[in-house]
């Protein structure tokens, strides 16, 4: 069991050593949590070491800018650029077509594979199934269950890292993961992300190692550090 680095010495430290390679690791939380950031730190870390890195964005979140900030060096950019294969749907046939892309690309090295918003376009594609019956309903549950289920697959065969965000909802009082138990099932890593009125806090509710504890956190131009503990 390898592990890669989150791209910042205190996540790592929290994660005792960063992401495992071998599994998804699934990050959820509301907008503005940082998602995201997590997802682009790891990607530009991953890339500055001249690492293959497939972005899979389906919420617009990828930012040219952003990867600029935390590079810290403008001559090194473009270089870091160059190692991100970036895919960008916008309905959820187009993000099975990107799942199709990324079997290709799998022919190549490829080192780390995100994929910030994997639930967003399923979403908006069950709120049309509910109209249609519960056969349509079905159909693209399938169809999200082969995707998270082939990126585990790639992880678990290949060794290659996978990050995955996911949005929530509001149900009886508490927020509840979009999907249902798919990404909870499939996802052995699982990050839960709040922010309340600025204090941002990372909290580890499943791991095959660790217990589950709880970061503060900041976000900041060169990336996350810590805050403090809870």
């Amino acid at each position: 069991m390898g592990k890669i680095s989150a791209g910042s010495y205190d996540l790592n430290t929290f994660l005792h050593g960063g992401y495992e390679t071998d599994i998804v690791t699934v990050f959820y939380g509301g907008a503005g949590t940082g998602k995201t950031n997590l997802c682009l730190l790891t990607a530009v870390s991953q890339a500055k070491k001249g690492n293959k890195v497939i972005f899979v964005d389906t919420e617009g979140g990828f930012s040219v800018d952003r990867v600029k900030q935390m590079v810290g060096e403008k001559d090194g950019v473009d270089e870091v650029l160059k190692n991100i294969f970036l895919l960008k749907p916008t309905s959820f046939k187009e993000q099975k077509e990107a799942f199709e892309e990324l079997q290709k690309r799998l022919n190549k090295q490829v080192d780390l594979i995100v994929v910030d918003g994997m639930t967003i376009l399923y979403r908006l594609e069950f709120a049309d199934a509910r109209e249609k019956g519960e056969k349509e309903i079905h159909k693209i549950n399938s169809i999200l269950v082969r995707q998270i289920k082939l990126l585990a697959e790639i992880a678990r065969k290949r060794e290659i890292p996978v990050l995955v965000t996911n949005q929530v909802y509001r149900w009886e009082d508490s927020d509840k993961m979009v999907g249902g138990d798919i990404l909870k099932y499939w996802g052995k890593c699982l990050i839960e992300l709040t922010n309340d009125k600025g204090r941002r806090v990372m909290s580890l509710r499943k791991h095959r190692s660790l217990a589950e504890k709880d970061l503060v956190f900041q976000i900041y131009d060169g990336g996350v550090r810590r805050r403090g503990w809870l």
